[in-house]
């Protein structure tokens, strides 16, 4: 299995990893909930260096980069691990209809796993592009913004909440970021 490849020099990156087959498990604001404050707690205390996100139904976007001389991979790996096991956890006791269906599909994803783990909610790779201009920046940044317009969640980009894009709108958001 190939590893991503080492983020370790401040490279400004457009980031997206998704649920393993597309499970919409971020439909639910306990699970939104646990993916925001994991983020949080990425940007206080192991030097994520957050400029935009977005988080969808099974996937999230983010321009991101790591803390001078912190792997941006080992967040990452640490974000998604930690919201895996939170996720799971938190879905034995919440009142989720698909449940029964969640668990199996993340059960099936880890048992096939080249590590057989319990669950898998997470898909092992993620998409990672170096932002190398301000041409590519700015259309990464309308793209996670327009996100929630593209798939009719709301009708602009500032009033969808589990994204910058309120930040950007001069508003304050669920997270801090470092505005472009």
């Amino acid at each position: 299995m190939s590893r991503q490849p080492l983020l370790l020099n401040g490279e400004l990156c457009f980031i997206t990893f998704t649920t393993t087959a597309w499970i919409d498990i971020f439909t639910r604001p306990i699970f939104k909930h646990i993916m925001v404050d994991s983020l949080r707690y990425c940007q206080q205390n192991k030097g994520l260096l957050l400029y935009a996100w977005c988080l969808m139904s099974n996937h999230i976007h983010m321009i991101a980069k790591a803390a001078d001389g912190i792997a941006l991979n080992d967040i990452i790996r640490d974000m998604k691990k930690f919201t895996s096991k939170e996720i799971s956890t938190t879905m034995e006791f919440a009142q989720e209809s698909r449940k029964d269906w969640i668990f199996n599909m993340m059960r099936f994803r880890g048992k096939y796993h080249p590590k057989e783990i319990d669950v898998k909610l997470w898909k092992d790779k993620y998409d990672c592009l170096e932002l190398f201009s301000n041409e590519v920046i700015d259309q990464k940044l309308n793209y996670i913004h327009d996100n929630p317009v593209r798939a009719e969640i709301v009708e602009e980009a500032h009033h969808y909440l589990y994204s910058s894009g309120k930040n950007f709108a001069g508003e304050k958001g669920p997270l801090d970021v470092i505005l472009l």
